[in-house]
């Protein structure tokens, strides 16, 4: 499992990963799997459409500012896709909690826009 989250990583310590995810108008980051406790907050208004393992599809507001946190325990995960339905780049950070109840899956040495 590659734990790439984002479209790029900015910074690593012992405890954190701080992504940057940037999606083009109609553009998609494909399926990726959250096992860790994070927080993301939207650095520009957009919208999205978001398909999850379990079937359901949403489409989501972001106002500039908008942030939502995860808290995961033992086994439990959120896999999804994320689709820009506006005209403008979502942009989003995200921030991993690597003292998480699950184990950080470690990153692969893939192109920045893998996820």
């Amino acid at each position: 499992m590659n734990g790439r989250v984002g479209t790029t990583l900015l910074s690593q310590s012992d405890r954190v990963r701080v992504w940057m995810i940037t999606v083009g108008p109609g553009e998609r980051v494909p399926a990726h799997r959250h096992v860790l406790d994070y927080f993301w907050t939207a650095l520009a208004p957009g919208v999205s459409v978001q398909h999850t393992s379990d079937g359901t599809t949403r489409r989501v507001s972001y106002e500039r500012g908008t942030t939502k946190h995860f808290t995961f325990r033992r086994g439990e995960y959120l896999l999804h896709d994320l689709e820009n339905a506006g005209t403008d780049n979502l942009t989003f950070v995200t921030v991993e909690f690597l003292d998480s109840a699950n184990a950080p899956f470690p990153l692969t040495d893939t192109s920045e826009e893998e996820s």
